[in-house]
């Protein structure tokens, strides 16, 4: 008995592991696109797999994969279309994950407004906010209905994508998220109405993925951050409404209609496998941006994107 007692006082007395730390930086301010991060992270899911994650918002939305690039941060959320021209142009990243698993890009009209069509933006004006891949997005879907680039206007809107919809500054925009700005509009008396680019021409790609510097990164501890935010998506996709009670418990800015009509949205849209890596959806955009000239040649998807699961 007391070599029984002896060895449960030394394995009390013995430390528990200090949690591996990570970073991750956000796309954006948190929202229901985050749900199986901060789930993960609510529910212990993050914990339990020996880590301890410092969700960081971003200052600047173009900065997190830059920051993974120079080894500042671990991990990034960033978007496929993203890391096709992010690789061309040179930085060291390679896709890990994914979040969410569907686009969320939408061409988006006033529902009741001039436009019926997509041919009937010919001639018309189309705001945006990123140059680059939103014109070839805009080039393959107005050529699916014999609209070329060049017989619409782009107006740079600045982020204000729904605001110049409704106000009648433009007549369309490309860009916005099917999740947040058609909501948005509803909430406002207004109804839009979005084209889905997926449905248009654009090969379908992964909206938000997981981005870390293949030079530096630690499979390991990917791995189980992953498994964490599987296992969030799991709860998410079994307990709906608990997972947004947690959710919007975490910060008063998010209980709020636009985010509850989000998180419906947005939720068959998480990835639940999120180590696994669909090749082709990588080797269509590759493809895709290569003819539209927006990248040099094509790189292998082994240079854009990896399935953990796999090594």
């Amino acid at each position: 008995m007391k070599h029984l007692t002896l060895g449960l006082a030394l394995l009390a007395a013995t430390p528990t592991l200090a949690a591996d730390k990570m970073t991750l930086m956000l796309d954006w301010f948190v929202n229901p696109d985050h749900g199986p991060i901060i789930i993960a992270q609510e529910k212990g899911f993050f914990a339990d797999q020996g880590l301890e994650v410092e969700v960081i918002p971003p200052a600047d939305p173009a900065d997190p994969p830059k920051l993974v690039a120079a080894g500042r941060a671990d991990l990034a959320v960033s978007y496929q279309p993203s890391q096709h021209l992010q690789v061309a142009e040179g930085l060291p990243l390679l896709r890990v994950g994914t979040l969410v698993a569907t686009p969320l890009n939408c061409l988006l009209v006033l529902k009741d407004g001039p436009v019926q069509t997509i041919a009937d933006l010919k001639g018309g004006k189309i705001g945006f906010s990123v140059a680059g891949v939103e014109e070839a997005l805009l080039t393959a879907v107005l050529g699916n209905h014999g609209v070329a680039l060049d017989q619409v206007e782009l107006v740079n809107v600045n982020w204000s994508l729904s605001p110049s919809l409704m106000s009648g500054q433009v007549d369309a925009v490309i860009g916005a998220f099917r999740n947040f700005e058609l909501n948005q509009m509803e909430i406002e008396g207004v109804e839009g109405r979005c084209f889905y680019i997926e449905e248009e021409g654009v090969p379908t790609y992964d909206e938000l993925i997981y981005v870390a510097n293949k030079d530096d990164m630690n499979t390991d501890q990917l791995r189980r951050f992953l498994r964490a935010t599987e296992l969030a998506t799991q709860y998410i996709v079994n307990h709906p409404d608990e997972s947004w009670e947690i959710f919007k418990s975490t910060a008063p800015v998010l209980d709020d209609q636009l985010n509850a009509m989000a998180w419906v949205d947005t939720l068959p849209r998480f990835a639940l496998r999120p180590e696994a890596l669909d090749e082709g959806r990588y080797t269509r955009f590759e493809a895709f941006l290569a003819e539209a000239g927006l990248v040099d040649g094509t790189r292998p998807v082994s240079e854009l994107a990896i399935d953990l699961g796999a090594e």
